[in-house]
């Protein structure tokens, strides 16, 4: 495991049982890397590692905050210089033929892409096979690519690996290392997202002030009941309000609330502590159903 940039932060890897090495050896390192990890940029870290120890150094990470409209993207990131796409992206037309947008927002199989393998996908229009023979020049010759989905909130991703082979040298490291690239692409993404939203009140100067508010507007105290917890003005707590749905471009208290759970500000209300106890239901097939507590 990379040292971290915090250096408190840093998590030691474990030594695995025996019963989890039943798994490739570069890929149970992998997971064990990702376990440690408390940062999103950690985590992209051990993504490209993993692509240049199969000679695929050409990693693409895009994400949409939802997956049935594509233009909402979430994050881009690539391990390599992409400025020379930008003439491309903004062709419409050819935006809508990327794998993102025709393969990963509409279904779940990885794919084998990039020019060497363009005769195997869906007709392509000259404009995107021209985009993809620039690449192979470049080296971007033959990839993979894991769509990536969750439904809570719903989101969309894809990650490619590519690199600068025939397409019978790909399909040899893909016979080889497919398992480890698709089930690392699924666990990172997850990883990423989760250290991703995490750090949402960094990345958007979110003082603990404003998080403390957001927090108590997540669990439904009115501004003079926020005012007399903090020690302050209804006025004061107004003013920390609206420079907090600047901050965060939101626009009311729901949305505030919204967010403070999905960046960990608040528990999940499916899953709150303070719940009375569960009832498990077992559901067994041909043989009915059974309901318990939970242990308390």
């Amino acid at each position: 495991m990379k040292p971290s940039s915090d250096p408190k932060s840093v998590v030691a890897r474990r030594e695995p049982i025996p019963a989890e090495q039943h798994v490739p050896i570069l890929l149970q390192r992998f997971l064990l890397d990702l376990e440690c990890t408390t940062r999103s940029v950690e985590v992209w870290q051990l993504i490209v590692d993993l692509g240049r120890r199969l000679d695929l150094p050409f990693v693409d990470f895009i994400s949409a905050s939802d997956y049935r409209d594509w233009t909402r993207t979430l994050f881009i990131r690539t391990s390599y210089d992409a400025s020379w796409l930008h003439a491309y992206n903004t062709d419409p037309d050819l935006q809508r033929w990327s794998y993102f947008r025709s393969h990963a927002m509409h279904f779940l199989t990885p794919i084998a892409v990039g020019y060497e393998f363009a005769d195997d996908y869906r007709d392509l229009p000259a404009g995107r096979l021209e985009v993809l023979r620039q690449a192979a020049e470049r080296g971007i010759r033959a990839g993979f690519s894991i769509p990536l989905r969750i439904y809570a909130p719903p989101q969309a991703a894809l990650l490619t690996f590519t690199g600068n082979h025939s397409r019978d040298e790909f399909l040899a490291i893909l016979n080889r290392h497919g398992w480890t690239l698709n089930t690392a692409a699924i666990m990172a993404h997850q990883r990423y997202l989760h250290h991703f939203a995490q750090e949402f009140a960094e990345r958007n100067r979110i003082t603990e002030k404003q998080r403390e508010l957001m927090e108590l507007i997540g669990r439904g105290l009115l501004d003079k009941q926020i005012a007399e917890r903090l020690g302050i003005s209804v006025s004061a707590v107004r003013q920390r309000l609206n420079a907090l749905l600047q901050n965060t471009g939101l626009t009311n208290r729901v949305e505030l609330a919204a967010l403070a759970m999905s960046i960990g500000i608040l528990p999940d209300p499916m899953n709150r502590p303070d719940r009375a106890p569960l009832v498990a239901v077992l559901e067994m097939d041909d043989h009915g159903t059974l309901e318990r507590p939970e242990p308390g």
